[in-house]
């Protein structure tokens, strides 16, 4: 095991050392011998080439591969040490390449996407990890079923996060005592950890964009309801199907062990606190406070104040419901899953700066050909989901919002709450946007980085003694379910 360790370590020196010669000659050759000035602070997306999204399929594909060669527990023991090291595989030669550019793209994307997305995570993991659910629950297919409803249900009003960690518990508790339970946590990313939270831009981070540009908090509610209608009873029926077909060949039999207690909610004063998060986020969409220089990053101060108010709830909650409390410990609570979503996670936005960068240069990028075929809605909802289901959801929303509105020659618009409630040569823009809404969120369930409470729910699960699927496997039931699905919702409403 360290010997395969280390021979990977030094597999990845020799690659960071070729990157570095390579990207430092693409740098002289294109960076110094333009002379048009930038308009962006960062790198010109348009001078990066394709292979410069190597250390991101690098760190993509030892995600997938390094638990079956290596060790199942990788990621739990070594993820930040190869979280790291193809960051600095990525980040050497990009600085030594682009310089002053290059760090500016690093704390840009640390700065205003990285710290504010773990710092949500982090208070709606420890809110929700104050919670728990008491009394005798039997993991029938109906009382399966209901708890899937319920989470995919409140998904998008606690966000995804939230309703993941108040009920990913209480699901593995109510099976214990079943053999099969690898389908419960599939469909349970699939419903609350990511098709549930569609409806407001509290559900899921690419709306919460959205809403910070203009998009009215409403509008997702009545612009996507019907898109999540119809994928999540399709999916709820199948789930109970499923489930159904697993319990009778189980036996169909739930054990008595003589204990039947009512069921109840305790910690229920952290709601105050997730109340609390949730007003956080309402309020960085809806005041502008102004903005303070970072060495040459702009942040917001709502978005500052925003951070600072997650921070708080979170502590709150901890005072009232302490880590080591009889509460927390009866509900499994560890900060394993989140330490593993924060070191990992570090590494992917890192990496995927180049990918974002090439994507937003558009039809000027080595991606030209891609983004000049992208025309219909169901172009947009293809490409958006696919792309969102291996990079960040939130910036490749973005990259193609901004795309859609280049498109259409509506740039110049300021205040994009009038394009959707506009004039009726605005349409074509409302039909992009719903199909780049429902590609992000949808099918960021189609892998585990898809959405970072997919990693956080396979984490818990693990712990608890599930044995999970690859990160290829767990593809084999998205591809197998959700695909299919994807392709009916295409016809349905995006021909």
């Amino acid at each position: 095991m360290k010997f395969k360790f280390a021979s990977c370590l030094i597999l990845c020196l020799i690659l960071a050392f070729t990157l570095t010669v390579s990207m430092e000659t693409f740098g002289a050759d294109e960076t110094h011998g333009d002379e048009a000035a930038h308009q962006e602070p960062g790198v010109d997306g348009a001078k990066l080439p394709i292979w410069s999204i190597v250390p991101f399929v690098g760190i993509l594909l030892s995600i997938a591969i390094f638990p079956l060669v290596l060790d199942s527990h990788f990621l739990v023991h070594h993820g930040g040490k190869m979280s790291l090291a193809w960051g600095l595989i990525f980040a050497v030669p990009y600085l030594i390449a682009f310089q002053g550019e290059a760090f500016y793209d690093i704390l840009h994307i640390y700065l205003l996407d990285y710290i504010p997305f773990i710092i949500l995570l982090w208070g709606l993991f420890t809110v929700a990890g104050g919670i728990l659910v008491r009394g005798t629950l039997r993991g029938t297919p109906m009382v399966n079923t209901l708890l899937l409803l319920f989470g995919t249900i409140i998904a998008s009003w606690v966000g995804t996060t939230g309703a993941s960690m108040l009920l990913i518990r209480p699901l593995i508790r109510a099976n214990a005592y079943r053999k099969n339970k690898v389908h419960l946590i599939v469909f349970f990313i699939f419903l609350v950890s990511n098709i549930g939270g569609s409806l407001t831009p509290i559900g899921d981070p690419p709306l919460f964009l959205g809403f910070l540009r203009g998009v009215p908090f409403f509008w997702t509610t009545a612009a996507l309801l019907p898109h999540m209608l119809f994928i999540s009873v399709i999916l709820i029926v199948l789930f109970f199907v499923v489930d159904t077909f697993m319990f009778k060949r189980e036996g169909g039999v739930v054990p008595d062990d003589g204990i039947s207690e009512p069921i109840r909610i305790e910690g229920l004063f952290n709601l105050v606190f997730l109340l609390g998060i949730i007003g956080a986020v309402l309020m960085s969409g809806t005041f502008k406070w102004g903005e303070v220089n970072i060495l040459g990053v702009h942040v917001y101060w709502q978005n500052i104040v925003r951070e600072l108010m997650i921070v708080a709830m979170g502590l709150l909650s901890l005072k009232y419901t302490p880590f080591r409390g009889e509460l927390r410990q009866s509900n499994e609570f560890s900060w394993e899953p989140i330490e593993e979503v924060a070191k990992i996670f570090a590494g992917i936005f890192i990496t995927i700066i180049p990918a974002l960068a090439i994507l937003r240069a558009g039809e000027e990028g080595a991606l030209a050909g891609l983004i000049g075929a992208m025309q219909q809605p169901y172009h947009y909802f293809w490409v958006t989901g696919i792309l969102s289901s291996f990079l960040d959801n939130a910036p490749t929303y973005l990259t193609f919002f901004n795309t859609a509105l280049g498109k259409l020659q509506l740039t110049d618009v300021k205040n994009v709450s009038e394009i959707l409630s506009g004039p009726s040569q605005h349409l074509e823009f409302i039909r992009l946007l719903t199909a780049i809404s429902v590609g992000a969120v949808f099918m960021g369930a189609n892998t585990y980085i898809g959405n970072a409470p997919n990693f956080m729910v396979k984490a818990i699960a693990e712990q608890s003694g599930i044995r999970m699927p690859s990160f290829f496997g767990y593809m084999l039931w998205s591809v197998a379910i959700l695909f299919p699905l994807f392709v009916v919702v295409t016809l349905v409403f995006f021909r």
